[in-house]
């Protein structure tokens, strides 16, 4: 007795394969995507300078760069994260944009 046929019409297509850890770039691509890695790197390279400093006279300016170059690089990698990754599908459209 064949039962293919039976089986066939009922089962579900297997998904396809998934990148590792759900790197996409669909939502972000092209000058975008260059300009968020570029703005990373630079905040990144912005808190490593803050942090080569010794000695200040006046530290106030000094700890808000620190604050905002810190900042910056911590939302401009979280930026990255979600629009490069299947949580941007996982959230939503709406939820991205109200984050």
């Amino acid at each position: 007795m064949d039962n293919r046929a039976v089986y066939n019409e009922t089962t579900e297509p297997q998904a396809p394969r998934r990148r590792p850890f759900g790197c996409t770039l669909r939502h972000l691509w092209g000058w975008r995507l260059a300009v968020k890695v570029v703005q990373t790197i630079f905040s990144f390279v912005a808190v490593l300078c803050e942090e080569i400093v010794d000695n200040c006279i006046n530290c106030s300016g000094l700890y808000f760069f620190e604050f905002i170059s810190c900042s910056a690089f911590l939302l401009s990698l979280l930026i990255l994260c979600v629009y490069c990754t299947d949580l941007y599908e996982s959230l939503g459209k709406d939820k991205v944009q109200k984050l």
